[in-house]
């Protein structure tokens, strides 16, 4: 579902923005350092998680503010806010038609995937990048894997703590590895129907400006987790850490037609591989919910030669909202209706 309303309060550069966007395009231009990509960012708030930067809460609310800030959203008929109070920075609050809500639970109303600049080495950046943009791909299609992401983190982070003391308490350690080994093999599970389901869609995805990546999953496999956390326990106290569980798997990437690891390709060819990957998932999206998710590409079309960037614009053209940026008009050009907005610092005007 699209957003028809964005209002932003004291978050990043705006003391208050509102932005009114229809369905199809939502076009925003200005100067670098403008503010363009923190309206992304409010978006992509709409979703669990940390945003677009993965950045920590307190680090939104706008200097000279309160400390707090506030992104409310109008989705249909549905009314969704997330932000902080000055009393509590790092903690998140959201509220659906003004009623107190789980940050997980917004994953049911609405599902955003992003590309941002900051991710064009991800093929050959480390495995955790690559695990985090798997996970969000699979939040999109699994909701609920959200939930089992949280739990299996804090189960973790529990006992890693425990085994930091020599003489640490048996029953309590096996309850963490039990709770690690229900969450951990449901979200293995989850990532591998998504990467085999994804896999199926690049297979059949057209053969244009955007090279076809080939995906598969690597490190660990599903099995039965508890025991193996059980055998382990010594070698995890002196490491610090588990090493057992999904959160050692890693998502491999390859040219589709050269059967080259991504990593390996061009700056160039790596850039069209993670789009054509992520509009392959928008397809697989769309089938699966019932409607596109919201896409937000930052400054995409400014690394695109003018044959790409038009292929890129026909792709996505009526495949639901797609909020793009750019320093100038004219990046847009070959762009039909759509919804423009200048950006300067601290300020939005509807073109």
């Amino acid at each position: 579902m699209p957003v028809s309303r964005l209002a932003l309060t004291d978050f990043r550069s705006y003391p208050s923005a509102l932005i009114e966007p229809g369905p199809g395009f939502v076009l925003l231009f200005g100067e670098n350092g403008a503010g363009k990509t923190n309206v992304l960012e409010a978006v992509s708030l709409l979703t669990p998680g940390r945003g677009l930067r993965g950045a920590a809460l307190s680090e939104m609310a706008r200097q000279g503010g309160d400390g707090a800030f506030a992104v409310a959203a109008k989705l249909g008929d549905t009314d969704i806010g997330t932000g902080t109070l000055p009393s509590t920075p790092e903690r998140r609050q959201v509220r659906i038609n003004g009623a107190p809500a789980a940050v997980n639970s917004l994953s049911e109303w609405l599902s955003v995937l992003w590309l941002t600049p900051a991710m064009d080495r991800l093929f050959s950046g480390s495995a955790g990048d690559r695990r985090r943009f798997l996970d969000r791909l699979v939040l999109a299609l699994e909701p609920s894997h959200a939930h089992h992401s949280t739990r299996y983190d804090a189960a973790m982070r529990a006992r890693n703590k425990l085994l930091g003391d020599e003489r640490w308490d048996e029953p309590w350690v096996a309850s963490l590895e039990l709770a690690m080994a229900e969450h951990g093999n449901a979200l293995a599970e989850a990532r591998e129907r998504t990467a085999v389901a994804l896999e199926e869609r690049l297979s059949q995805a057209p053969d244009d400006q955007f090279a076809r990546a080939s995906i598969a999953l690597e490190g660990w496999e599903p099995g039965d987790l508890a025991p193996a956390l059980k055998t382990y326990r010594s070698r995890d106290a002196a490491a610090g850490r588990a090493t057992e569980g999904p959160h050692r798997q890693d998502l491999a990437v390859m040219h589709r037609t050269k059967a080259m690891p991504a990593a390996r390709s061009s700056t160039g060819e790596q850039k069209a591989l993670l789009l054509g990957l992520v509009l392959a998932h928008a397809d697989l999206v769309a089938d699966r919910r019932g409607e596109p998710p919201i896409l937000l590409l930052d400054e995409v079309a400014a690394h695109l030669d003018p044959t790409r960037r038009d292929a890129l614009f026909a792709r996505i053209e009526g495949r639901g909202q797609v909020w793009m940026t750019a320093t100038e008009a004219a990046l847009f050009d070959g762009i039909g209706a759509a919804s423009r907005f200048r950006i300067e610092p601290g300020m939005v005007f509807p073109e």
